[in-house]
């Protein structure tokens, strides 16, 4: 018996996740407390941030579609 099937979603935030602690790590050995700041921001947060918010799109669309819909049907 193994492990049910982790949803793509749920993916894609345990390897956000895992990236932010790599990157936490580098940040911590960095040389002074604004190089670690800005690695941690530039390499880290930054650019999951961007991720998100594109793979997120497609999601957030749909909901829109589905609240207008549902407005529409609520006049009528």
């Amino acid at each position: 018996m193994g492990l049910p099937p982790i949803n793509q979603e749920i993916q894609m935030y345990i390897v956000v996740i895992g990236w932010l602690f790599v990157i936490l790590m580098m940040a911590i050995t960095a040389g002074s407390i604004t190089a670690g700041l800005l690695t941690f921001f530039f390499y880290g947060l930054a650019p999951c941030a961007l991720l998100l918010w594109l793979v997120g799109t497609p999601q957030r669309r749909r909901n829109k579609l589905k609240a207008r819909a549902a407005e529409g049907s609520e006049e009528h």
